[in-house]
């Protein structure tokens, strides 16, 4: 039994980071497609990352050991994330840490060690883009918890698998407190993953870039680790939010035959939420710096209003 659990586990962090590429390469072409384009195909990514894995990277002097040691951080900073999040079933080794505020600690911890790691060699761009991400997660973090406080309530604890179990054993029940928890993670999923309209991930532009211009200076390995860990990053938001707002088809027993109806509904979760981000960041053009705190104070007002819901009118 322990060790079917740990089988459990070990294919879920598997699962993640290999399909994390695939999810890219999945928003990359229903972006090509909306915009009427052939695009480059779903796994442009992996083409991208093994080019990039087989470069030896370059090193400025001035860097620090922390410069080198950040893009394996971030990698295994969001494989742990990936692991603490009941994406196919509760019953993993992992469960008992899987806890909401501590994911967030662990997404904060990867924030700042990019932020660290862009101000190191004192580049001016560098240093503009860990100011950037660093406004960016101050406002996004307290929305964020927000958002994971509302099922909290609705549960009686914070842990994702307690969440996942008390949700799913509700049935299909339209709570208007998670309504407005899920506009507002939404909100927070397009600010913390860089995406529009807070962030365009594909421009260089140096001022409107906030995303890019963390990673100017690295390159090869070091470069495919971070993109590869920012797939990661966006894969496990998807998780987070198909987990907390759509908990049916998780597995919540031993049952070995339940899971490949759940590894195939998470599939159809991820390529849905996939389609609905490029629909946006296709719809949607970049704000303007200035007026992130505003799009970031609307998704906490919104998470906010969630909680209220939830606690005045019970529902």
């Amino acid at each position: 039994m322990i060790m079917n659990l740990f089988v459990r586990q070990i294919v879920q962090i598997l699962l993640v980071i290999a399909m994390a590429p695939l999810l890219m390469g999945w928003i990359r072409q229903c972006r090509a497609w909306l915009a009427n384009r052939a695009g480059a195909g779903l796994l442009q990514p992996y083409r991208e990352l093994s080019k990039l894995l087989r470069k030896q990277p370059i090193v400025a002097h001035e860097a620090s050991p922390l410069f080198v040691a950040t893009p394996y951080i971030l990698f295994t900073t969001m494989v742990v994330a990936g692991a603490m999040v009941p994406m196919t079933t509760t019953r993993l080794p992992l469960a008992g840490v899987s806890d909401a505020v501590a994911l967030a600690g662990v997404f904060a911890l990867a924030r700042i060690f990019a932020a660290l790691a862009a101000m190191d060699l004192g580049t001016a761009f560098g240093s503009m883009g860990a100011r950037r991400a660093m406004l960016v997660g101050f406002l996004a973090e307290p929305a964020l918890l927000m958002v994971l406080f509302t099922p909290a309530m609705i549960s009686g604890s914070t842990s994702l698998v307690v969440i996942v179990r008390q949700l799913a054993r509700h049935g299909i029940i339209l709570y208007p407190s998670m309504a407005f928890a899920a506009a507002a993670y939404v909100m927070v999923t397009l600010a913390e993953n860089a995406r529009l309209p807070v962030d365009n991930p594909d421009t260089h532009l140096e001022l409107t870039m906030i995303h890019e211009a963390l990673n100017l200076e690295y390159s090869g390995r070091h470069l495919a680790l971070i993109e590869w860990s920012v797939a990661i990053k966006l894969f496990v938001y998807i998780g987070i939010g198909a987990a907390l707002f759509f908990p049916w088809g998780i597995t919540q027993g031993h049952d070995l035959a339940a899971l490949p109806i759940a590894y195939a509904l998470l599939l159809a979760k991820l390529a849905a939420a996939g389609a609905g981000l490029a629909v946006i960041e296709t719809v949607f053009a970049k704000l303007r710096l200035f007026r992130v705190p505003e799009f970031l104070g609307t998704a906490f007002l919104l998470a906010v209003l969630g909680l209220l819901v939830r606690y005045l009118f019970g529902h």
